[in-house]
């Protein structure tokens, strides 16, 4: 099929490259003259394991290729993917609209035949219904029909999750869509992987309950850290024992720093504002939005408290700055206000990322950046673990020790077991398991 992804985004590189792979032919257009000639010489402008692979060999076999100009392409295609940005609008948190709005607007003079419009762009409930609106006000002789098929990647491992997907939701309003998209999606199909075809708003709310349930998930798993650092209980045991449950599942029990990253914070933000605007408002997504932006801050007070509560004067080693691993994305990462508060305390902050520093540099101006982790460490007083990345898992820590002029070893992600680190000599500070100074009183600039 010949198939146009509008954006070349995270979601629309990983997309357009997926579905090239299928045997489609696909065409990603992006406004960015500069991003589309790197694409062009095989420079990839994000970090996902296994991209540059595969939009090479995509291009390479003449299925994969990349425009600002969409004209030519989406007067050709049978199916037209947006996968432009949704980010939190300033002000009041509802998903800025403005770029999906503007790319429908852009398309609709080129529709010819019949062509499935399809929103991959994680968008509220209704936006289908305006993008409908829009192509048939700027063209009303086009022959569309408007979709609803929302993205489930994970950033990391998003050319698994697009190939090997759980599920594949879409929306329709117009029955003709449906065996458009079978096709587009045909191996996956062969592949045995659930088509969930549903009514397009309740596919467009499927992707932010489904986000939403997982930002609560990770933050209940968090509290109940708070909870077994009181009583001395272990919470890689009790996430363990509940996890066993399959009414409940293992993914998503790992209590850390708070989530972060491109996705939960603007999702579950912009479903608390459409509940409200609905006159349904989710109670647990307030309060699991409220609970996981002050559990970043409070992983702060928890590093100054191994510190002896204070931090003024010193230097603490922080590894790990993305979100999560196996990315460069820096957005809404825990780091950024653990860093903040370890700052007006008065500390330098000296920081090591194997994927994520060039992206945090603008965003971290005071800070210092290593060359390694072992780099970062020297002179230190604490080495703080924010991101699990392998590169963290296995570090020589009597070495890392020797390089420091203090003894905390704060891990964030528990990745270290407490006899190992205490046999390098260090102070081990982990999230939920046991008893654990409480950072009442440390010494660090107002809230």
């Amino acid at each position: 099929m010949r198939i146009v992804m509008i954006g070349s985004g995270y979601v629309g590189l990983v997309s357009g490259a997926c579905l090239a792979d299928f045997g489609h032919q696909v065409v990603c257009i992006d406004k960015d003259e500069s991003k589309i000639s790197r694409l062009r010489e095989g420079k990839i402008p994000i970090y996902e394991p296994g991209l540059e692979d595969l939009v090479a060999r995509n291009v390479a076999a003449g299925r994969l290729s990349f425009s600002t100009d969409l004209a030519q392409p989406v007067w050709d295609a049978d199916c037209v993917f947006i996968a432009v940005g949704t980010p939190a609008r300033r002000g009041d948190g509802h998903a800025d609209l403005s770029y999906v709005h503007a790319a429908a607007a852009e398309i609709a003079p080129w529709l010819t035949g019949f062509t499935v419009v399809v929103t991959k762009s994680t968008v509220p409930v209704g936006t289908g219904d305006e993008v409908e609106r829009i192509l048939r006000d700027a063209n009303p002789k086009a022959d569309v029909a408007v979709a609803s098929n929302p993205e489930f990647l994970r950033e990391g491992a998003a050319i698994e999750d697009f190939k090997r997907p759980d599920r594949i939701v879409i929306g329709i309003e117009d029955d003709r869509a449906r065996p458009v998209l079978e096709e587009v999606y045909r191996p996956l199909y062969l592949n045995q992987s659930p088509i969930l075809f549903t009514g397009r708003r309740t596919s467009e709310l499927i992707k932010y309950a489904a986000n939403a349930f997982l930002a609560m998930k990770i933050t209940f798993i968090n509290e109940v850290a708070e909870l077994c650092e009181r009583v001395g209980a272990d919470v890689q045991e009790v996430a363990r024992g509940i996890g066993l449950d399959n009414r409940i599942g293992r993914k998503f029990l790992h209590a850390g720093p708070g989530y972060g990253g491109s996705c939960f914070p603007k999702d579950t933000l912009a479903l608390v504002k459409t509940a409200e605007d609905a006159g349904a408002p989710i109670r647990l997504i307030e309060t699991t939005v409220a609970v996981n932006d002050t559990r970043k801050r409070a992983m702060g007070r928890k590093i100054i408290a191994a510190c002896g509560g204070s931090v003024r004067g010193k230097t603490i080693a922080v590894l790990g700055l993305t979100f999560k691993p196996n990315t460069d994305d820096m957005r809404d990462a825990p780091a950024l206000a653990i860093i903040q508060a370890l700052e007006d305390g008065g500390a330098t902050v000296r920081a090591y990322d194997p994927e994520g520093m060039e992206a945090a540099k603008s965003m971290l101006p005071t800070v210092a950046f290593a060359s390694s982790p072992y780099d970062a460490a020297e002179g230190a007083s604490a080495a703080v673990i924010v991101t699990e990345w392998d590169a963290f898992r296995a570090l020589d820590l009597r070495r890392l020790r020797g390089l420091m002029v203090g003894d905390a070893l704060v891990d964030l992600r528990n990745i270290y077991q407490t006899e190992a680190v205490e046999a390098a000599g260090f102070v081990h500070t982990s999230v939920g398991r046991g008893l654990q100074p409480v950072p009442n009183e440390v010494d660090i600039a107002a809230e």
